[in-house]
């Protein structure tokens, strides 16, 4: 990018100036949202919200509507029908106000990549307003805060996608806002990196709201009490993590290794059982009622076919089990 295109796009919007003026209890609330693209509906009258200082996993499989949803409320994107409320202001009437009370960490990070990121950081403050020595102490403060200190001279296009995603997430708390929205943000990191960026979101919880998107479920364990997830434009679910591992998915589950191969529809039959995954030769998941222990009718079974059992395990909920459980399709769940 040429000195002079930079110029025409560096103009004095202080979109994202500082402000804690207004502490709701809710920082974002989301109401009755819907969203069209034509004649597909990509949300399908979600509401939701995250209180002050929470930090909030927000879970779906790809093209579940989590994009769209953060889009809206930055935004970035108008909504078919419903409401978004940042701070107790309306996305609709108050935009410029919002857009100062968030930071936002989009799935693509968009980076000027010929710039040196010392360099970025301060455009991208000067379009927020901050000048001089505001302006200086705040890019500092940044470099240091997220670990660019060894990397502010050197250009964006030359970083690894970990420290891309530093320079994305510096952009995003530049101007001190009260919310962080960051779609998918430790997406394409290595566990390395995972643990640099969960930190830094960590950190950043402290004294802000975060409502962040991610496919990595260690990730929501790690930083959240809370998710919620959805799955075909609708929320499917919205409660605490410990309240999901308990309820799981009304299934009981139960890994055998059979010595010797096995028909998955005889273990079908089995009395209990609804639903049968192999994993490998003679190694099947079995899934039955909640409260439904499978594991007498496995011996029973094995001991009348002559078989020899290897392994015989009952699994216990995980959060990855709960997921596919909310998010299968229909034609997933025999």
């Amino acid at each position: 990018m040429s000195p002079q295109t930079r110029q025409l796009v560096t103009p004095r919007l202080a979109l994202c100036e500082p402000t804690h003026t207004f502490a709701a209890l809710m920082s974002i609330q989301i109401k009755n949202l819907t969203k069209l693209y034509d004649r597909q509906k990509a949300l399908d009258d979600i509401s939701f919200s995250v209180a002050s200082g929470e930090i909030v996993g927000f879970l779906g499989p790809n093209g579940a509507g989590k994009s769209t949803t953060m889009k809206i409320a930055t935004g970035f994107i108008p909504a078919t029908t419903g409401t978004v409320h940042v701070d107790g202001l309306d996305i609709r009437t108050h935009a410029l106000k919002v857009k100062r009370r968030i930071g936002y960490l989009p799935e693509h990070n968009p980076l000027y990549l010929d710039m040196y990121v010392h360099e970025y950081l301060g455009f991208v403050g000067a379009t927020c307003g901050l000048t001089g020595r505001v302006l200086r102490d705040r890019v500092g403060e940044m470099v240091e805060r997220c670990g660019l200190t060894r990397e502010q001279n050197k250009r964006i296009e030359s970083l690894s996608k970990g420290y891309r995603q530093r320079v994305g997430f510096a952009q995003a708390l530049l101007h001190n806002p009260s919310v962080l929205i960051l779609d998918e943000p430790t997406s394409g990191l290595d566990p390395n990196q995972l643990v640099e960026i969960r930190q830094l979101i960590r950190s950043a919880g402290k004294d802000k709201t975060v409502l962040f998107s991610t496919h990595i479920l260690q990730e929501v364990q790690a930083l959240c009490d809370r998710v919620v997830v959805i799955n075909k434009g609708t929320i499917v679910a919205d409660d605490l993590i410990s309240n999901l591992m308990k309820q799981g998915t009304g299934r009981t589950s139960v890994r055998v290794e059979f010595e010797g191969p096995v028909e998955a529809t005889a273990l079908r039959q089995l009395q209990g059982v609804e639903h049968v995954h192999q994993e490998g030769p003679g190694i099947f998941i079995l899934s039955g009622k909640e409260a439904v222990d499978l594991r007498p009718a496995i011996f029973q079974f094995a001991a009348g076919a002559g078989l020899s059992l290897i392994g015989l395990r009952q699994k216990g909920n995980s959060l990855e089990d709960i997921f596919k459980g909310l998010t299968a399709n229909e034609t997933v769940r025999q």
